[in-house]
């Protein structure tokens, strides 16, 4: 499996954190060197190892924010 390059353009918050110290964020992502999206996924306390997550483009999350804004809780 090829190398996957990544750059953390921005931190914007951590969602949740596990009992073995992994977080599951909100940031900012530069995949490969491409246009920064916004991911939702889990890392461990030095950002060195990641989960499955879900990159979304603006948009996709303007989306999701207002199908949650829609959610009786």
């Amino acid at each position: 499996m090829a190398d996957i390059k990544y750059e953390i353009v921005e931190e914007l918050a951590v969602i949740s954190e596990s009992s073995k110290g992994w977080t599951k964020e909100l940031n900012l992502i530069s995949w490969n060197d491409r246009e920064a999206k916004y991911d939702i996924r889990d890392w461990s306390s030095n950002k060195e190892k990641m989960g499955k997550g879900i990159t979304l483009t603006k948009e996709e999350l303007m989306s999701l924010r207002d199908a949650l804004n829609k959610l009786k809780l």
